[in-house]
């Protein structure tokens, strides 16, 4: 039987709790955690990588430590066909960690991370011939990126 995201059970809900904290996490311990075997723990995540819940296993990168410490969100104003521009940018601004198509007055959003505020002024003259840009800088980060739970 297919899984289904809206049928995940606690143990599920548990597992995927846990390697959001550590993805690196064994199935020996995983399984300890959740009071199965091992072989169990790794057929309920393939199930769960097979239904597309579990797109992969990434690193969190500290770019401060990387020399990126300035961090930004570029909202992008576009009229017409202008969306061909995110070849430009997936080519030409490797500064970009995120793009998304929003509502609003804008049309789309730019998260970035740079050295400094030269950098990112070149990012967005790069930027300019294809759109309009309002940046908007982080100064700190006060909630941490957050775990996903189910809904109540």
């Amino acid at each position: 039987m297919p899984l289904e995201n809206k049928n995940l059970d606690e143990t599920a809900w548990k597992l995927l709790e846990l390697l959001q904290q550590d993805a690196r996490m064994s199935y020996k311990d995983l399984a300890r955690h959740v009071g199965l075997t091992p072989p169990a723990v790794a057929e309920r995540l393939k199930k769960l990588e097979d239904a597309g819940i579990i797109r992969g296993y990434t690193a969190d990168l500290d770019l401060a430590a990387l020399g990126r410490p300035l961090v930004g969100f570029i909202r992008l104003s576009a009229t017409g066909d202008k969306f061909p521009f995110l070849d430009h940018i997936t080519e030409n601004i490797p500064e970009s960690l995120e793009f998304h198509r929003i509502t609003g007055g804008d049309s789309y959003m730019l998260k970035v991370a740079v050295r400094d505020m030269a950098h990112l002024e070149s990012v967005l003259d790069r930027l300019s011939p294809y759109c309009t840009p309002t940046t908007s800088l982080v100064i700190s980060s006060p909630l941490p990126t957050r775990i996903v739970r189910p809904l109540p």
